[in-house]
């Protein structure tokens, strides 16, 4: 990319905490960038917090353009909607044919689709980018999810392999392939995220009303297990919830925090897009649905009056079932993971994406959300076999689930008969007994909607559909 002395070599459109982090850590490896914001202030702190004097904040749009060098290579860090498609047209006539223009937020991937087509016809190279860290791995290193114009992203693919994370020296960045890709698979990864967090959730309630462990107890077997094979980010950073007190107070901030859960929408897309898909992900459809349940507090406290007679606890060995519990969340662990995978197989082909499911395991190992131990054996299973159709049938998976299995259907029926909820537990073990087997009850379901809706059916062993006049016709 060509650089004067007195131009920006890039452009970062949006400086609150992601934005303004991504271009520090820019600025840490070299790169001369400028910042835009309305909030003028926002520019200002990018300037004081540079540490390299190689970064100017600019609140005047034609400005901030007009101190790039050509061609232009300018990322927007916006929410994701119609906020992206309007800094879109305010840019485009300040910008000339050739330039480049990224979404680096967490747009829906058919909002990327439009965009590309309609960018590419204006001669401007463009492509989403997926990006996983938050604010931490904004400024030390993300994990980065490019997809769409190749040319574009081989520009921009020295300083993005500069500022990702490393894991064994390989960045955490690979152009993922066309078109909207790219945001695809940071959908995707975000269900995975929502799917491991409600089983994190659930844990945290088996430990403490079923097993009634106080805080620092469940502390300490969240850093257990950070200690060991369950290693990721999510329990690191559980463990410090766990013992993080607000100032000036003797408990855990933790025990004031309303039960009702948020959400952003990435979640809910990547269920509905597997049901479009016909790609079934039940764990994290269960993990989208109980944030939703989270949010009808009061209605959810009418009932605790009518039906929470008896306190649920569990009557077993405490030192036994721990060993039995950490195996039922590897076990559901690694199905949250298999799920995405899957979907993302699916998708590879419904929209010729040509994913490399194993190079995306690898990008995932570090910088983002949803890193773990258990990643190195998802991106040796796909490495070993680029073909692979279920990661569950990778037979170094295949051992690991197996072995984590009594553990997991200990766990899940003694908390379900103690009545603690445990959905997304149910839900990885339910998916799990019906994919290891080979003939489903779906055969009653297929002559029921043949009986009221003559959808028909097909039999085992011959050719074509058929149909079954189920009782015989009335002679009224």
């Amino acid at each position: 990319m060509s650089e004067t002395t007195d131009k920006y070599s890039f452009g970062m459109i949006g400086l609150g905490t992601m934005g303004r982090n991504l271009l520090l850590n820019m600025g840490d490896h070299g790169v001369k960038g400028a910042g835009f914001d309305k909030d003028a202030s926002k520019g200002q702190l990018l300037e004081q917090e540079s540490k390299h004097g190689n970064l100017k904040g600019f609140s005047d749009v034609k400005a901030f353009t007009e101190s790039l060098s050509s061609p232009k290579a300018i990322m927007m860090l916006v929410p994701a909607g119609k906020i992206v498609d309007d800094v879109i047209a305010e840019l485009l006539p300040l910008l000339d044919k050739g330039d480049i223009l990224i979404d680096g937020g967490n747009s829906h991937f058919t909002d990327t689709n439009r965009r590309v087509e309609e960018l590419e016809a204006k001669g401007f190279h463009f492509f989403g980018m997926g990006i996983s860290g938050g604010e931490e791995g904004a400024r030390r290193g993300p994990s980065m999810m490019p997809g769409g114009d190749k040319d574009a992203y081989n520009v921009m693919k020295p300083i993005l392999e500069s500022i990702a994370a490393k894991v064994d020296g390989a960045p955490c960045v690979t152009y993922i392939g066309p078109g909207a890709s790219g945001h695809f698979v940071k959908m995707v990864h975000n269900g995975i995220e929502y799917g491991i967090m409600q089983l994190i959730a659930e844990t945290y309630e088996i430990l403490k009303t079923g097993l009634k462990l106080d805080n620092e107890a469940i502390r300490k077997v969240f850093l257990k297990w950070n200690e060991g094979r369950l290693k990721s980010f999510l329990l690191e950073i559980t463990k410090d919830i766990f013992a993080y007190k607000a100032p000036g107070t003797d408990h855990l901030l933790l025990d004031d925090i309303k039960d009702e859960a948020k959400a952003k929408g990435t979640g809910k897309w990547t269920s509905q897009v597997a049901m479009d898909l016909q790609a079934p992900i039940p764990t994290i459809d269960t993990a989208v649905s109980m944030r939703d349940l989270s949010k009808y507090k009061e209605t959810r406290l009418e009932a605790a009056k009518v039906y929470s007679k008896v306190a649920p606890a569990l009557d077993v060995n405490t030192d036994e079932f721990l060993k039995d519990l950490e195996q039922a969340y590897y076990f559901s662990m690694v199905i949250t993971y298999a799920q995405g995978m899957f979907m993302l197989a699916n998708a590879s082909k419904e929209y010729n994406y040509d994913l490399h499911l194993g190079e995306i395991a690898k990008i995932w190992r570090g910088g983002c959300i949803i890193r773990s131990e258990f990643l190195n054996d998802i991106y040796n299973a796909y490495n070993g076999n680029a073909k692979l159709s279920h990661l569950l049938l990778d037979a170094g998976v295949e051992k690991l689930v197996s072995a984590a299995l009594p553990g997991a259907r200990k766990v899940i029926s003694s908390v379900i008969a103690a009545g603690i909820a445990a959905p997304s537990y149910a839900a990885s073990l339910s998916y799990f007994d019906n994919f290891r087997t080979g003939r489903m009850p779906s055969n009653l379901t297929q002559a029921q909607r043949d009986y009221f809706g003559a959808h028909t059916y097909e039999l085992i062993g011959k050719e074509g559909t058929f149909h079954t006049q189920w009782v015989p016709k009335s002679n009224d």
